[in-house]
């Protein structure tokens, strides 16, 4: 395989997590009687570039299809993020109602919502019908579309060429970076700006957060990576911010190489040697994260078969994408993990990928008064610590098994 950026032969591997469905890829009680796709979950390290990558298997129109069941606003955290995140670049850029806000990947239009409260053109971009379908409820208007270069095109000569362009957990979700990063160039006005949100690199390989990968997430980005890949598509980097969001992201933003006059912050420097710092451009860095995954995944595994010895009841909160990832890799079925609980209703009654372990609404929880809670979805923690509080009414405890499992 070829790297996505630089086109530079792939040697080094990152992660082998063996082989699993795509974690988004929810069953319904049908599909239980017939076969499920898996494909191999490798990712490699771009030496030229520096850029993490899936290996090629799956397409992008087959992981995020009509059936796409991750609806951003059942995140209380993720919601409350958004609103900050509007009220803070209308402030900066002084946005208002000649201005116009692109979202790409706006999902179920949980960010555009906050746009559109305050009287600003928006648009979102969005290729599942399900999210799209959401977020037109709330009034968001959405071109169903996955985002490019040519759609860029289109878009700008319709009229909506962006003073701000939203990018929050997609550029890691694009097999085709450059034509994908292109595009925001195309569509950016003169002085506009584009923000990109994504999970950093170096908190993943730090804090051992391998269950971030899966077939949907096509790249693993480091700055470094990433300023090449927007200088080559015609972006120059201005300002970078850390967030706590999904385990420690970057927010860059980004404005046209040819006529953006934003000044660079001295962050981009100083995180750009941060990752320096780490190894980031040398290959050691990159070979120690296996290892850790190994020892989560037969701490999971043994933590649960003794609870099944001690006849405590286990269930496990969240039918989140990273948690496929970990069950999956752990080799954890039903009868070590019989349910999992779920806020959004377009994942209950339905089956986890490869484990088919099936997903129950909250009631279940309440009924069932499990002895331990193992939550999947380990970045929102508190919030979910918090919202489940009353099984401590009956002596129950959560558990986390990322970076390392902790029982609380």
């Amino acid at each position: 395989m070829k790297c996505r950026h630089c086109g530079e032969q792939l040697l080094l591997s990152f992660l082998d997590l063996g082989a699993a469905p795509p974690s988004n890829a929810y069953l319904t009680r049908k599909a239980l009687h017939t076969p499920e796709l898996w494909f191999p979950l490798r990712i490699l390290v771009c030496e030229q570039c520096w850029l993490v990558q899936t290996e090629d298997f799956a397409r992008a129109d087959a992981l995020f299809d009509a059936e796409y069941a991750y609806f951003s606003s059942f995140s209380t955290t993720w919601l409350d993020h958004a609103s900050r995140y509007v009220d803070t670049m209308i402030n900066r850029y002084a946005l208002g109602p000649h201005s116009k806000v692109v979202e790409v990947a706006a999902n179920d239009g949980y960010l555009l919502q906050f746009v559109q409260t305050r009287s600003i053109p928006c648009l979102g971009v969005e290729p599942t019908a399900s999210t799209a379908t959401a977020a037109r409820k709330k009034g968001v208007m959405v071109v169903e579309s996955f985002f490019s270069d040519s759609l860029a095109s289109e878009l700008a000569a319709d009229g909506h060429s962006a003073d701000l362009i939203v990018a929050n957990n997609v550029l890691a979700h694009v097999p085709d970076i450059n034509d994908f990063v292109s595009g925001f160039t195309t569509l950016l006005k003169p002085q506009g700006v584009a923000t990109f949100e994504f999970p950093h690199l170096l908190r993943m390989v730090q804090e051992n957060q391998f269950d971030t990968a899966y077939h949907e997430h096509y790249s693993y980005l480091s700055l470094i990576a990433v300023e090449r890949i927007f200088f080559s598509n015609g972006l120059k980097i201005f300002d970078v911010e850390k967030l706590s969001t999904h385990g420690g992201s970057l927010r860059v933003f980004a404005q046209r190489a040819d006529t953006g006059s934003q000044p660079r912050s001295v962050r981009v420097d100083e995180s750009l040697e941060e990752e320096k710092a780490a190894g980031m451009t040398t290959t050691g860095f990159y070979t120690g994260l296996q290892i850790k995954a190994e020892q989560v995944k037969n701490d999971l595994v043994a933590y649960l078969i003794e609870a099944k010895r001690q006849g405590l009841k286990v269930a496990a909160y969240g039918a989140a994408a990273k948690g496929n990832t970990l069950i999956n890799f752990s080799g954890v079925r039903p009868d070590l993990l019989p349910y999992v609980v779920d806020r959004n209703p377009a994942k209950q009654g339905k089956f986890m990928p490869g484990s088919r372990i099936p997903i129950m609404d909250e009631t279940h929880l309440k009924t069932d008064r499990p002895d331990r809670v193992l939550v999947l979805p380990w970045n929102l923690r508190d919030e979910v610590t918090a919202q489940l509080n009353y099984i401590r009414e009956w002596d129950g405890k959560f558990v986390t098994a990322i970076p390392k499992l902790e029982i609380q």
